[in-house]
C-alpha cells in the first residue's frame, strides 16, 4: 500500500514539472503550494577608501670636513624609515580601506625649506614630517598655522621646541636633549657613577646638550666636578694618544661625559684618557631613539623588515621617521579617518599608545605634545639597558621621569 502512494505521489509531482516546462496553468492546489520569492534587500554600499597624504621634508645638514667614509651617512638616511613606515600602514590599512602615499622634499643645506612644506600642503598633504633646524621648523609651524595640516618633528632635538618655543600644530617625535641627557643620568645613578667630568665642543649644539647635561646632573643628584671645552682641532685625531691624556688630567672622577653631536673629538677620547674611566654622552655610552643592535619586543622583526627593504641597518632617524608616519597610520586604523583633526585628537587622546618595540608603548604629552618614549642607551655593538630604569617612579608613568614633567614645563600654546 505505502509503495502505491509513493509512486502516486511522484506521478503527480512530474507531471507538475511537465505542465510548467510546456507554459501550460498550473493545478489551483499547486499554484497554492508554490512559496512566493522574497523581497532582497538592498546591498549595503560599500565603505569609500580613507586616504592618508603624508608629506615629508628634510634639509641636508652641513657636513663637518672631519667625517669619514665609516661614519658618512647614507643618502636616503631618514626618509627610509619613512618609507617602511607607509609600507608597513599599508600591509594592515588595506584591509580597512585606508591608503597611504609619501611625498619627499629634499632640501640642500643652503636652502629654504619653507616653500617646500607650503608645496607639499598646497598639493593636499595633511600630514608632514620635518626633518629641519628648530628655527626653520618655528617658521613652517606659523607660516602653516592656519592650514588644516598637522606637523610631526621628527628630527630636531631642541629643548627649546618642547618649551617656550612650542608650537600647537606641531607633535614631536624626535627625544629631545632632556630626555635623552636624563636617561643617561638615570643609568648612572643607576651604577653610582654620580661624579662627572663634562667635555664640551665648540658647536651651538653642543653648548644645548651640555647645558641638558647639566640639568639632568642637578635633577638627578649628580655633580659634575670639572668642565672643559675642546679647542684642539681636527687634527688631534692625528696626535690623539698624546693630546687627550693632557686634555684629561682634571683630577678624580667618575665617567667621562660627552657633549659632541658633530663628532668632532668624541670618538678619540675613550681608551686615551688620563684615567682608566668610562666614557658617555654623544660618544661612548650613548641615548638614542634607536640602534641596529636593538632586538628585544620585536625590534629584530622591525630591524629585519627595513634591511630587507633598504639593505643597511636601520638608525635613529630612519626609526624616527618610520614612529612618525606609523603614529598617523595607527590614529587613521582607530578612526577610519583621515581627517586632520580627527587624527590630532586620536594621538592626543589619554588612551591612545604607539607601539615602538621596546617593551612600552609610547604615547603624546598633551602639554607639549612631546611623544614620551623609552630612550636606548648603547655603545657601537652593544644595546646595554633602556630607560627609564626601574628605581624611577612617577605617579602616571615611568616614561615622564625624561623630559620635561608637566609641572616642568613651560609651554603655553597660542
Amino acid at each position: 500500500m505505502k509503495r502505491m502512494v509513493g509512486a502516486a505521489a511522484a506521478k503527480a509531482v512530474l507531471a507538475v514539472a511537465i505542465l510548467a516546462m510546456a507554459g501550460m496553468p498550473l493545478p489551483a492546489s499547486a499554484q497554492q503550494e508554490t512559496p512566493a520569492p522574497a523581497p532582497t534587500a538592498p546591498k549595503p554600499a560599500a565603505a569609500a577608501t580613507q586616504s592618508f597624504r603624508i608629506g615629508l621634508v628634510r634639509q641636508m645638514p652641513e657636513l663637518p670636513p672631519w667625517i669619514a667614509p665609516l661614519t658618512a651617512p647614507p643618502e636616503n638616511l631618514g626618509v627610509a624609515g619613512a618609507e617602511l613606515g607607509i609600507r608597513d600602514a599599508l600591509a594592515s590599512g588595506r584591509f580597512l580601506k585606508l591608503d597611504y602615499t609619501l611625498a619627499t622634499e629634499i632640501v640642500p643645506t643652503d636652502g629654504d625649506p619653507l616653500p617646500a612644506a607650503q608645496q607639499l600642503a598646497d598639493a593636499g598633504n595633511g600630514f608632514i614630517l620635518l626633518d629641519v633646524p628648530a628655527a626653520q621648523l618655528i617658521r613652517i609651524a606659523d607660516a602653516l598655522k592656519d592650514k588644516d595640516v598637522l606637523l610631526i618633528n621628527v628630527g630636531a632635538p631642541d629643548d627649546s621646541l618642547r618649551q617656550q618655543d612650542c608650537r600647537a600644530n606641531v607633535l614631536h617625535v624626535a627625544p629631545n636633549r632632556a630626555m635623552l641627557t636624563d636617561a643617561l643620568a638615570q643609568f648612572l645613578m643607576t651604577k653610582r657613577w654620580r661624579n662627572w667630568f663634562l667635555f664640551t665642543g665648540r658647536t651651538e649644539g653642543d653648548k644645548l646638550y651640555a647645558e641638558s647635561v647639566r640639568n639632568s646632573a642637578k635633577k638627578f643628584g649628580a655633580k659634575i666636578v670639572a668642565e672643559k671645552v675642546w679647542d684642539y682641532g681636527p687634527d688631534a685625531r692625528a696626535t690623539a694618544q698624546s693630546e687627550v691624556p693632557r686634555a684629561t688630567q682634571v683630577g678624580e672622577y667618575d665617567i667621562l661625559v660627552v657633549a659632541d653631536e658633530q663628532g668632532e673629538f668624541g670618538d678619540i677620547l675613550p681608551y686615551n684618557t688620563w684615567l682608566a674611566r668610562p666614557t658617555a654622552g654623544t660618544q661612548g655610552l650613548m641615548s638614542l631613539a634607536w640602534h641596529p643592535t636593538m632586538e628585544n619586543w620585536g625590534a629584530s622583526q622591525l630591524q629585519n623588515r627595513f634591511f630587507k627593504q633598504h639593505q643597511r641597518m636601520m638608525q635613529p632617524l630612519d626609526f624616527q621617521m618610520w614612529e612618525g608616519v606609523f603614529a598617523v597610520a595607527s590614529a587613521g586604523m582607530k578612526t577610519r579617518s583621515s581627517e586632520v583633526g580627527k587624527i590630532r585628537a586620536q594621538l592626543l587622546a589619554p588612551d591612545y599608545d604607539l607601539p615602538v618595540f621596546k617593551g612600552v608603548a609610547a604615547s603624546f604629552r598633551p602639554w607639549d605634545h612631546q611623544l614620551r618614549q623609552p630612550i636606548l642607551l648603547t655603545h657601537a655593538t652593544n644595546t646595554v639597558t633602556l630607560s627609564p630604569q626601574q628605581a624611577y617612579l612617577h605617579q602616571r608613568t615611568p616614561l615622564d621621569t625624561l623630559g620635561f614633567d608637566q609641572p616642568e614645563s613651560r609651554c603655553k600654546f597660542n
